[in-house]
């Protein structure tokens, strides 16, 4: 079981999962395996009823669909459809936090306070929405109307873009990939890419970057800022992580997904006295809310919330039968839970009208009577504990403390109100780049081996790693987001860290939180006067799975960062469209994918274009 992973804990769960029979996500790939070989390629297509169609990479067979398309079309169409896939998921995300806002801004909802009334005031500046003399009421409602707007617009492009530097935005503008709407762009990629209609990679491939830029410089940062203006801006935190932050003691309640619209309120509700009292009374020595995936970090960067682990564990975190609810909203929520929860006591319970889950209790959210709802799901929690079955139950002893909450407002904070010291160490070489880790795990490679491995090189070599997502958590879980890593770190970087009091690598936020890394991007640039391309910067995706990643890597690439896929695009199938994204795409938005699935090969690229990039500017 070792190739499995090198987190002790999901080893353990592996083996007890083995002996209760239960069938996990390695298990149903080795069933899959082998995998099939067109769609490896991405030279596969079902976009119409005359197919599906396979083009052969041989030469031997169909070189054409039936419609005629051949593999650079079909390669480029369903990149573009994963891309479109991905934006939509992040951006409906940021979609339900404003409809939130607005609730709120309404008086609606009592238990969505604005909570931030600085960061409030800045983004509506942003918007040019007059703040002085108004109430918070006033201004919530704008802002909200304005950003909801942003979605289907009209008025040309979004506002977040004017973040980025006027030389990047000369860049888009001349491709014409400037994002115009949110939905506007997914739309249009999905359209181009019906049967029949864009048949040119090239003209594909730009599409959905300007796809992937109405997510990065969009929904993402919709979801970003407003989550910051309703459920406060980060902070630095401490807390702890891995499996063994479930209490044998205690009603566990792992909330698992990405919108923290629902578990904030399920965090709130698990301290009410009445609940707790009720706890208690069928034995419990308290209620335990423990995060899971992206959720997990939207409430420990905010309270301290312990999470219990990343994407790959979800399912072993039934599997240590001490879980009495794992509730769900969207995305990296793997169908199989509810399957593995009829073998233990656990109560799988579902919350999004977008997201049902066969064997789930389904329980709709609606932030109008939130609190009553995470109360009612927090009470089936607990009735629940009396059902645990104690010879089910093992939960491995692993766990490690983490410091988290780097917002953007926390980094200046940290560096005294401006990012000067921190461009001033990039500049004298103690820190000789950044760079950002992000995305999910993949069972087709070793757990969390990948992330570590390739962050450990950087940090090394006095390289700073801003992380989110399940990278950040499986940094959280070895130690990495603690000060005293920066043991492990470069002479240079070890001094920034040890003189500020922070770790080598930051923990900004879930996957939609890559926004806050692009703002800093954006900052130093405009800083220095110059594109983000030219800075010593990199973005990595060392075991990502899913079609947001997709989404990501693009936006950032088209943004002008240099970005390493761990795990290989299912677009080799094309070699025009391959040799585009990791070569032809550096004249056209000065960035390229990079693919290295060894990850000390990984860092070594990294590491070598932050050099290229530091000379390029004399330092």
């Amino acid at each position: 079981m070792v190739e499995k992973s090198i987190d002790q804990a999901t080893l353990k769960m592996l083996k007890k999962a083995q002996r209760d029979g239960i069938e996990t996500v390695w298990d149903r790939l080795a069933a899959q395996e082998p995998q099939c070989g067109f769609g490896q390629l991405g030279i596969c297509c079902r976009n119409c009823n005359m197919g599906p169609c396979r083009i052969d990479p041989f030469g031997d067979g169909p070189s054409q669909g039936v419609c005629g398309a051949g593999a650079d079309t079909i390669v480029a169409r369903n990149l573009v459809r994963a891309i479109a896939a991905g934006a939509a998921a992040h951006s409906d995300h940021g979609r339900g936090i404003a409809s939130t806002l607005l609730a709120s801004a309404g008086g609606d909802t009592a238990d969505y306070p604005v909570r931030d009334e600085a960061k409030l005031q800045a983004l509506a500046a942003e918007y040019g929405i007059a703040v002085e003399g108004r109430a918070t009421a006033e201004i919530a409602r704008d802002l909200a109307n304005a950003v909801l707007e942003e979605f289907g617009t009209r008025k040309g492009a979004l506002q977040f873009i004017n973040r980025a530097p006027e030389q990047r935005r000369a860049v888009w503008d001349k491709l014409g990939i400037t994002p115009r709407g949110i939905d506007r762009e997914v739309v249009e990629s999905m359209h181009r890419t019906h049967m029949g209609v864009d048949n040119d990679p090239v003209s594909l491939i730009l599409q959905g970057m300007r796809t992937a830029l109405s997510d990065g410089w969009g929904g993402s940062i919709v979801a970003t800022e407003l989550s910051d203006v309703l459920f406060g801006t980060p902070r630095p935190v401490k807390g702890s992580s891995n499996l063994g932050v479930l209490k044998e003691d205690q009603v566990n309640i792992i909330l698992h997904g990405h919108e923290p619209t629902l578990s904030d309120i399920i965090v709130h509700a698990a301290r009410d006295p009445e609940l707790l009292q009720e706890a208690r009374a069928r034995g419990a020595a308290g209620i335990n809310v423990c995060g899971m995936c992206c959720t997990g970090n939207e409430i420990l960067m905010r309270h301290g919330v312990p999470v219990a682990g990343n994407f790959l564990q979800q399912e072993l975190a039934i599997v240590t039968g001490a879980v009495e609810a794992m509730i769900v909203d969207i995305q990296c929520v793997m169908p199989a839970l509810p399957q593995v929860a009829g073998c233990y006591h656990t109560k799988i319970i579902s919350t999004s009208p977008k997201a049902k889950f066969p064997g789930a209790e389904h329980i709709a959210f609606d932030e109008h009577n939130a609190m009553e709802t995470a109360k009612k799901i927090v009470r089936i929690a607990v009735e629940n504990y009396s059902n645990r079955r104690a010879e089910k139950v093992n939960i491995p002893a692993d766990q490690m403390e983490y410091m988290a909450g780097f917002s953007v407002e926390a980094i200046l904070e940290a560096l005294g109100g401006s990012l000067n010291p921190l461009i001033d160490a990039v500049k004298s070489g103690a820190v000789k780049g950044i760079v950002g880790v992000v995305g999910c795990n993949n069972p087709k490679y070793i757990q969390d081996n990948s992330h570590l491995v390739f962050v450990r090189e950087l940090i090394k070599n006095d390289i700073l790693v801003v992380g989110t997502g399940c990278a950040a958590i499986a940094c959280a879980k070895a130690g990495l987001l603690l000060p005293a890593a920066a043991e492990q770190a470069g002479d240079g970087l070890r001094g920034v860290c040890t003189g500020l009091g922070i770790p080598p690598v930051l923990h900004m936020g879930s996957c939609v939180d890559i926004s806050r890394i692009m703002t800093v991007a954006a900052a130093m640039a405009n800083a220095l006067g110059v594109d983000i391309a030219d800075l010593p910067l990199a973005g990595a995706a060392p075991e990502w799975m899913s079609e947001k990643a997709v989404s990501i890597g693009t936006y950032v690439v088209s943004s002008g960062i240099f970005t390493i896929l761990g795990t290989v695009p299912p677009v080799l199938g094309s070699q025009n469209v391959a040799e585009l994204l990791t070569g032809g795409a550096e004249k056209v938005v000065g960035a390229v994918f990079a693919v290295e699935e060894n990850p000390a090969a990984a860092a070594k690229l990294a590491i070598d274009h932050i050099a290229a990039k530091r000379k390029a500017l004399g330092l």
